[in-house]
């Protein structure tokens, strides 16, 4: 299991007129939280494209629990259950400052050839970085 944790602060610009952060920036959160998790590894979702590889969500859900508020620094929290193969599963978990979980995610993603956009295996350079957590 691979697991990565980065924090951001909800911006006024991001919230609603009841001053919590507005439903659908939540999954924005989470695809920060899955990209800032790769650099972590030491790639970049660039690289990954670069090497012809393209990673488009195939499904999301999310589960609301409390809100986010204006100017709270909130945790998003990356976890790769299994090694991806042709998809890649990351849960996600948002933590408020008091370190309540507030939301629930799961994303899954497929790899496809940026080319054929055909289904392929998941790139040897993610999975190398992948392997020590496995």
């Amino acid at each position: 299991m691979y697991r990565s944790t980065f924090d951001l602060r909800v911006r006024y610009g991001e919230t609603d007129r009841m001053g919590f952060l507005f439903h659908a920036h939540y999954a924005n959160y989470y695809e920060i939280g899955r990209t800032e998790s790769i650099r972590q590894l030491g790639l970049s979702y660039r690289q990954i494209e670069e090497a012809g590889i393209l990673m488009p969500v195939t499904d999301l859900s999310i589960k609301f629990m409390l809100p986010a508020h204006y100017d709270e620094r909130i945790t998003v929290v990356s976890v790769i259950p299994k090694m991806p193969e042709v998809r890649m599963i990351v849960q996600g978990e948002m933590l408020n400052e008091a370190g309540q979980c507030i939301n629930r995610s799961e994303v899954r993603l497929t790899f496809l050839d940026a080319e054929s956009k055909r289904i392929v295996t998941a790139p040897d350079m993610l999975t190398a970085k992948l392997s020590a957590h496995f």
